[in-house]
């Protein structure tokens, strides 16, 4: 792969990373929702709408809400994938890795996501009508939101999350077990890793229904936590320390009410 092929890769996947984003803070202003998620008066309005309405509310429907958690996953998803990208690359000066196998192994990760998406659009969509989070993707209940900061929390401590974290973290040990030449060999490496990248992140994106699925800061820390977890000198020192800021995170709301007296 020359300079040429190379930088326009690079330069491709850079320029999806910035359009998803311009994308997903479009929606979120005509959402009439500000950075943190918090909605504005015409936000209110779409927060206490009830989904069996007789009216067309595209977050009530599977299309829309599909096609918002597959740029979100392209948002959040690619900026962690650069160290894969980065060491397939320099198996291209040592081994056989080619063009296609480049393009391949994105192709093949991005698969893999865009089925998670498809996956969490159908829940959220069931969530919604069980009346157990609201249109902005916001869970009802406070005692689901804390659960679910401290089960994601407590999963950072899990053997699952380690073995998947461990295939995230170093790529390279991933690629000299599973090698596969051509764009076909590629596409096949990324499907694996795809598989393993959702294992080790899954709970970031369930993490949504806390702040609300449209909350871009909330995404932005997220993306950032699951880059650094990706970095090979520091990923694995921030995995526990983030579990336990999440288990914190989700006692201190359940202790909210109580602080309060509400």
């Amino acid at each position: 792969m020359n300079w040429v092929f190379r930088s326009a890769a690079w330069l491709t996947v850079f320029a999806g990373i910035l359009l998803a984003w311009v994308w997903l803070y479009v929606m979120a202003m005509d959402m009439d929702l500000d950075l943190l998620g918090r909605p504005g008066a015409m936000g209110a309005a779409m927060q206490a709408m009830d989904p069996r309405m007789p009216m067309d509310m595209p977050m009530a429907r599977f299309g829309p809400l599909f096609a918002m958690w597959a740029v979100m996953m392209a948002a959040m998803m690619l900026p962690t994938m650069a160290p894969t990208l980065s060491a397939y690359e320099d198996l291209m000066q040592s081994a056989d890795g080619s063009v296609s196998g480049w393009v391949g192994m994105l192709a093949g990760y991005l698969a893999v996501w865009i089925a998670f998406a498809a996956l969490i659009a159908g829940a959220q969509l069931l969530l919604l009508f069980g009346g157990v989070v609201d249109m902005l993707g916001i869970a009802t209940s406070l005692w689901l939101q804390a659960g679910l900061l401290i089960v994601v929390g407590a999963f950072q401590f899990t053997r699952v999350k380690e073995i998947c974290h461990g295939v995230c973290h170093a790529p390279m040990s991933y690629f000299l077990g599973h090698w596969r030449p051509g764009g076909l060999g590629g596409l096949r490496m990324g499907l694996g890793l795809g598989v393993y990248c959702v294992g080790c992140c899954w709970g970031f994106m369930a993490l949504g229904f806390v702040g609300g699925v449209m909350n871009l800061a909330w995404m932005g820390l997220a993306t950032l936590f699951m880059v650094l977890e990706k970095l090979p000198q520091i990923g694995h020192r921030v995995m526990r320390p983030g579990g336990v800021a999440l288990i914190l995170a989700g006692l201190a709301l359940l202790a909210r009410p109580l602080m309060t007296g509400g």
